[in-house]
């Protein structure tokens, strides 16, 4: 469909709201589903079916149709990107698919790192880390591959509302022509804010960052860069984004919309430019 095709359905479809022209849509749009399910998938374990997850993606991408307004001249992949993504992390939370137990250490580790960077002014070290916690180096370690085991802890909802419609999450970086000056502000402050976080991190926890949030990398394509295997850059990225939820979890109410779970927009994020 061309783009001035797509622009016509999306002009008749808001002028008459149509459920033929909606379902056309969801055609169209269907490939970004496929890619953003893609992308969620990396880590999960191997019961969770990746068609399984394109159907969850479904109902966020039919929200994101419903709200999009395209006389706000963003393209519609942008704004719908982290609603699919929320769409199903919420489903696969509500069928509780990361034991109870794993969810625990994960907190355990994350206010750990906390507790620490208010202490010692900078990142902790692992052994800080595992002193910190009660845990040998070893066990520590393995509760990092426990963690990373049932999911890539990521990033897109660190900065995200309850609510679906208000899903903000850091690869929004750039504001939209038509925000306004608090829009633009909130913006500004939380891409400042991503920035001095992961400018403040190891070398290992940066490149695997930047690799696979602004370039777009698979784990296994970082692990062939960096020399190691998918599962040990699967756990470098989950310490590192463990890392960042504790760098910004005091930021002030408002602009601080964190939770636990989903991904980055690759092409929007600054990351590569923090260090």
């Amino acid at each position: 469909m061309a783009g001035h095709g797509v622009e016509a359905l999306w002009s008749e479809y808001k002028r008459t709201g149509r459920r033929a022209l909606r379902d056309q849509l969801i055609v169209h749009y269907a490939p970004v589903v496929k890619y953003v399910a893609g992308r969620v998938s990396v880590g999960l374990p191997r019961h969770v079916d990746e068609s399984d997850l394109a159907s969850y993606g479904i109902i966020g991408l039919m929200d994101a149709i419903e709200r999009f307004e395209p006389e706000r001249k963003i393209k519609f992949e942008t704004y719908a990107i982290p609603r699919i993504k929320g769409a199903i992390i919420d489903e696969l939370r509500s069928i509780d698919w990361v034991p109870r137990s794993v969810r625990s250490k994960a907190r355990a580790v994350e206010q750990a790192y906390s507790r620490l960077e208010a202490t010692l002014h900078r990142t902790p070290t692992d052994a800080e880390v595992a002193a910190d916690l009660e845990m040998t180096d070893t066990e520590f370690q393995t509760t990092l591959r426990k963690i990373s085991f049932v999911g890539v802890v990521a990033l897109d909802e660190v900065f995200r509302g309850a609510d679906r419609s208000d899903r903000s999450t850091l690869g929004e970086t750039l504001p939209d022509s038509t925000a306004g000056p608090m829009d633009t502000f909130e913006v500004k402050e939380t891409k400042e804010a991503l920035v001095r976080a992961v400018s403040q991190m190891a070398e290992r926890e940066k490149t695997v960052l930047t690799l696979y949030y602004y370039e777009g990398l698979t784990l296994a394509e970082i692990g062939d860069i960096l020399g190691v295997t998918e599962s040990r850059v699967c756990q470098i990225h989950t310490k590192a984004v463990l890392q960042l939820r504790a760098k910004l979890a005091d930021r002030p109410e408002g602009s601080n919309r964190r939770t636990s779970s989903g991904d980055l927009d690759a092409k929007r994020v600054t990351t590569s430019r923090a260090g």
